[in-house]
């Protein structure tokens, strides 16, 4: 069974933590989280993975970007995950929430809050940035299930992306093991590659909506709404075609940094899905925002997922960055 027909056989999660929890359990005993790794040759295949969950359930797609991406960062990093086990994936920084990693022997104890948390609730592990005592920070591996840990209710108030249930936890001398080295975590290459994967699953969502407006042209081929459907067509291709760009790129250059790479293509796609949110409800009206269940997911939750991107600070950092680059094709 290929991931759209498994998709399609789950119940719909949409504002059900615990829903979203069960499927991805499922997804992962059926051995779907087993995607490629970035720079392995197939980096595309990854990409198509992660936008085939955007584009049935975006905070399906949160849980799964985050597990696949945790056992990617611990096997880049020379370390092995846990059997049959689901991660989350947890590096905001906000300075009112900081966690402090002490020795223990062979494990390390964790203390402190961390904000942002998505699957907190429903998760077995999570790979999670701390701070060690010369400020350095240090990626670690922490099993859920104990005393020290405290999955709080705080810092969540979203309708968009609800059912990711991104709250505060709270670690008090909770075991973990340090995974790498301080500083792995922003040094490693995939760092940025792993940034690209998210707006794969942006990529997805968009594509989606997009569907709804392209089935009812081929219903009712009214001139503004082709209008509509013509302007969503140039944004998606072009974002396909930069994610596309993009992993031929990683797998040419798996070390390489892809600062660079990445800002270009998580700025296209946003905007393409931009435009595609304005085109599409401009075409089709209150209709599928009312009535089409999915679809009103996918809406309200695709506009909180771009906002994982830093709009124009981001924009501004790829600025500099492309000041001594050459545009010549």
């Amino acid at each position: 069974m290929d991931l759209q027909a498994f998709l399609h056989q789950q119940p719909p999660g949409y504002a059900d933590t615990q829903a979203l929890g069960r499927c991805l359990r499922a997804l992962v005993e059926a051995g779907f989280d087993q995607l490629p790794l970035p720079g392995s040759g197939q980096t595309l295949a990854r990409f198509q993975r992660l936008a085939e969950v955007g584009g049935h359930d975006l905070g399906l797609c949160k849980l799964y970007e985050g597990h696949t991406d945790a056992l990617a960062i611990i096997q880049q990093l020379g370390g092995s995950p846990t059997p049959a086990s689901t991660w989350g994936m947890w590096a905001a920084e906000p300075p009112q929430a900081k966690v402090r990693v002490t020795p223990s022997g062979q494990m390390v104890l964790l203390n402190g809050r961390k904000a942002w948390c998505s699957g907190a609730a429903v998760l077995s592990h999570a790979l999670l940035t701390a701070w060690d005592d010369q400020d350095q920070q240090q990626l670690v591996a922490v099993a859920l299930d104990q005393p020290g840990v405290i999955v709080t209710t705080d810092g969540w108030q979203a309708l968009g992306m609800a059912a990711t249930g991104s709250v505060e936890v709270v670690f008090e001398g909770a075991e973990a093991q340090a995974i790498g080295n301080p500083g792995d975590y922003l040094q490693r290459p995939g760092f940025w590659q792993g940034g690209i994967g998210i707006a794969a699953c942006w990529y997805g969502a968009a594509q989606s909506i997009a569907e709804r407006l392209r089935r009812h042209c081929a219903q009712r081929p009214e001139p503004h709404a082709l209008a509509h459907l013509g302007a969503v067509d140039s944004a998606l291709h072009a974002a396909a075609e930069v994610l596309r760009v993009s992993a031929l790129a990683i797998d040419a250059q798996p070390t390489a940094n892809a600062e660079l790479l990445a800002r270009r293509a998580r700025a296209v796609v946003e905007n393409s899905a931009e435009q595609v949110i304005r085109h599409v409800g401009r075409a089709l009206g209150a209709g599928p925002y009312c009535k089409d269940r999915q679809f009103a997911q996918l809406i309200a939750d695709l506009p909180v997922f771009l906002r994982q991107s830093h709009a124009e600070r981001d924009l501004a950092a790829l600025g500099q960055a492309v000041i001594n680059e050459d545009w010549t094709l």
